[in-house]
C-alpha cells in the first residue's frame, strides 16, 4: 500500500507523541466508559499495522508494534494505566466539543447528507455501525454504500483492502459520532488512491456523480497524495493534477462542502508540496489536535498541536483570498491545515469492527488526521441543518470568523508538528490553521451568517 492511501496507518516516531503501545493479557473486569455496555472484557486479538512503501508524506508505524482488538471499550483512565496513551469515546467527545447543547436543540444534521470517499470500502460497514451505535446509545443510521466502477470482493487477507476497510470504519463512525441524524453514503471506488493520480480519477468521477445527482451536502477525504507526485510537477506543468478538480469546481458550484486530511507527516516548513486534495483551495484542509480528557470527557488541559499534523505550502495554488487574514503566516502560497479537530493516538476515538473475523472487536489505535476530517465534515452537516441550506467553501467562512475572534473558534497555542514542521501560537499557525472549535458557537455562527 502506498503512502497515501491510508493516512491513519501513518505515524512518525515523533507523531506517535514518543508514547509505547503496551500489550496486556487481560483487561479490567468492567469498562467504566460513560454510557458504555458492559462486555465481556477481553483481549481478543492484536491487529497488526499493514506495511506500506516509503513516500513523501507519511511514515507508518511498524507492524510488530499492532494494536490491541478489545471485546469491550474500557474508560480513559484505563486505557493511560494499561496502554501509556489515552483513548475516548463519542459521549466524551460531546462534552469536549460542546455538542450537547445543539442535539438538545435538534440540530443532529438531520435532513443533511455526508458523502465518505474511499476505496473498497468495508463488507461489514452497516454490521459494525449498529453496533458503535447501541454501545454509546446512538441512534443508528442506515448507511448508503454506493460502489462507483468494479469494486473487487473484498478479500482480509489483502492488506490494501484491510487497510481502506478499516478506514472506511473510521470514517463513518467518525461522521456518526457528531452528527448521528445525518445520512451517510460511503463512496466506494474499484481502484486503490495510492500516490499521485492513481486510484483519483475514479474518486473525482464518484464525487462528481453524486454532486450531480443531488446526493451530497458534505464530503468527507480521509486519504491524501503529494503534489509532487503528480506528472509534470518538476517543470511546473500541473495539468496532470489540476485537471482532475473538476469534481471540487462542480461541488462548489452545488453549494458543497468538502473536507480533507491534512495529512499525518508532521508537516514541512522545508519546501513547496502540500499533500492534496487538502491542499486544494476549494477543499477544506483538517489537521489534527491532541485532546487532554478525563473520563467525562472535561478537558484536564487545552487541546494541543498533535505532533503527526499536516501542513504545507502548496506550489501548485497561490494564496486563496480567503486566507488573507494569514496572508503573514503563508505569503503567497495556499497554506494548510485550515481549521484542526482530534487526530492523536494519545486519545484516539473507539472504534468497533468486524470485516477481519480473526480481528472483530473494538480499537483506539489513533487515527491521525482521517479522524479529523470526518469530525469536522459531521459539525458541517450541523451547520448546513440549523442554516437550513448548504454552506459551500466553508474557508470563506472560517477566515472571517477568524478574523472577529468569533468563539466558536478555539486558538490553539501549544504543542508542534514534527522535525521540519510548525509551532503553534497566538492566532494562525501551521500547527492547527485557525485552532479548533466550540461546535455551538461555530454552528451557530456559521447559521447566523447564512
Amino acid at each position: 500500500m502506498s503512502m497515501s492511501a491510508r493516512l491513519r496507518l501513518a505515524v512518525t516516531a515523533a507523531a506517535a507523541g514518543a508514547f509505547t503501545l503496551a500489550l496486556v493479557p487481560a483487561v479490567p473486569a468492567a469498562p467504566s466508559v460513560p454510557g458504555a455496555v458492559a462486555l465481556s472484557p477481553v483481549v481478543a486479538a492484536h491487529r497488526a499495522v499493514p506495511a506500506m512503501a516509503s513516500g513523501p508524506l507519511r511514515a507508518i508505524r511498524p507492524a510488530s508494534a499492532g494494536d490491541p482488538v478489545l471485546a469491550a471499550p474500557i474508560s480513559t483512565s484505563d486505557c493511560v494505566s494499561q496502554f501509556q496513551r489515552a483513548c475516548y469515546s463519542p459521549l466524551q467527545y460531546r462534552t469536549a466539543y460542546n455538542l450537547d447543547p445543539l442535539y438538545r436543540a435538534g440540530i443532529t444534521g438531520q435532513g443533511r447528507t455526508i458523502v465518505i470517499v474511499d476505496s473498497y470500502g468495508s463488507p461489514t460497514i452497516q454490521h459494525d455501525l449498529d453496533v458503535y451505535s447501541a454501545q454509546w446509545g446512538l441512534p443508528s443510521s442506515q448507511v448508503e454504500v454506493v460502489k462507483w466502477g468494479q469494486v473487487p470482493a473484498f478479500d482480509p487477507k489483502n492488506a490494501d483492502m484491510d487497510g481502506w476497510a478499516s478506514e472506511s470504519t473510521l470514517d463513518v463512525e467518525a461522521a456518526h459520532a457528531v452528527a448521528p441524524g445525518a445520512h451517510i453514503v460511503l463512496l466506494e471506488t474499484g481502484v486503490s488512491e495510492t500516490e499521485g493520480p492513481v486510484g483519483v480519477p475514479e474518486m473525482m468521477s464518484g464525487i462528481n456523480h453524486l454532486v450531480d445527482a443531488g446526493q451530497a451536502d458534505v464530503v468527507s477525504m480521509s486519504w491524501a497524495t503529494s503534489e509532487a507526485m503528480f506528472p509534470g510537477f518538476d517543470v511546473g506543468d500541473y495539468t496532470s493534477l489540476t485537471t482532475l478538480r473538476y469534481a471540487f469546481v462542480n461541488a462548489a458550484r452545488h453549494g458543497v462542502t468538502l473536507t480533507a486530511s491534512s495529512g499525518d507527516g508532521g508537516g514541512d516548513s522545508t519546501k513547496l508540496d502540500a499533500a492534496w486534495p487538502a491542499g486544494d483551495p476549494l477543499v477544506t484542509a483538517v489537521g489534527g489536535t491532541e485532546l487532554h480528557l478525563n473520563d467525562q470527557g472535561v478537558r484536564t488541559a487545552p487541546d494541543s498541536a498533535w505532533s503527526g499534523s499536516g501542513g504545507e505550502l502548496s506550489k501548485v495554488f497561490a494564496r486563496p483570498g480567503y486566507q488573507n487574514p494569514a496572508r503573514s503566516v503563508v505569503g503567497t502560497h495556499r497554506g494548510t491545515p485550515d481549521v484542526s479537530m482530534a487526530g492523536s493516538p494519545n486519545g484516539a476515538l473507539w472504534l468497533y469492527s468486524s470485516f477481519d473475523p480473526a480481528n472483530t472487536g473494538w480499537t483506539a489505535d489513533g487515527a491521525g488526521t482521517s479522524e479529523s476530517s470526518p469530525l469536522f465534515a459531521a459539525v458541517v452537516a450541523l451547520a448546513d441543518q440549523a442554516a437550513g441550506h448548504r454552506l459551500g467553501v466553508i474557508d470563506n467562512d472560517l477566515y472571517r470568523l477568524y478574523a472577529q475572534h468569533s468563539p466558536g473558534l478555539v486558538d490553539v497555542t501549544t504543542g508542534s508538528t514534527g522535525p521540519n514542521g510548525y509551532t503553534a501560537g497566538p492566532g494562525y499557525d501551521q500547527a492547527t490553521g485557525v485552532g479548533t472549535l466550540d461546535a455551538t458557537g461555530l454552528v451557530a455562527a456559521l447559521a447566523h451568517r447564512h
